[in-house]
């Protein structure tokens, strides 16, 4: 017995709105990271993304000869099994909204905690010079002093 084209469909949605969920947990972890500014645990969680993505890449590619089928020509096993497929994959265009959300939003927060940062630099770097300058002056002032006036 083969197998329907409408299950590998089927099948296919369910592997991507699987994947899209484990997107989306990881996703929440990742903004909870960048808002604490653990850059290393941050790192760790991206590097762990990038299976995922690749996997919903691949996922993408094997879904292609379905998007030029007329999807009333396919043959579904059960009445209902195409309303099944709709709703995952409306659960899935979802997903993929909430979690594009929320890579804008911890892309947001990274460049704020980047010019936070940079903001706290400079201040540094304008202390130093500021003490720089104080103490080529203090100096200067020493080598001016004349210790050898007569004095009683």
């Amino acid at each position: 017995m083969t197998q329907l084209a409408t299950d590998v469909l089927a099948s296919l949605i369910r592997h991507k709105r699987l994947c899209l969920e484990h997107l989306r947990a990881l996703g929440e972890k990742q903004l909870a990271l960048v808002r604490a500014g653990s850059m290393t645990e941050l790192l760790d969680l991206l590097a762990a993304k990038q299976p995922l993505l690749l996997r919903l890449q691949a996922v993408e590619r094997e879904l292609d000869p379905f998007r030029s089928q007329d999807p009333d020509a396919r043959r579904w096993p059960a009445p209902d099994a195409r309303q099944r497929c709709a709703a995952e994959l409306a659960q899935c265009e979802a997903l993929l909204a909430e979690i594009v959300r929320r890579e804008k939003e911890s892309e947001r927060e990274l460049v704020r905690r980047r010019d936070e940062t940079a903001a706290q630099l400079e201040t540094v770097n304008s202390a130093g010079h500021a003490r720089q300058a104080y103490l080529a002056s203090y100096r200067e002032s020493l080598s001016q002093l004349d210790l050898a006036s007569g004095g009683t």
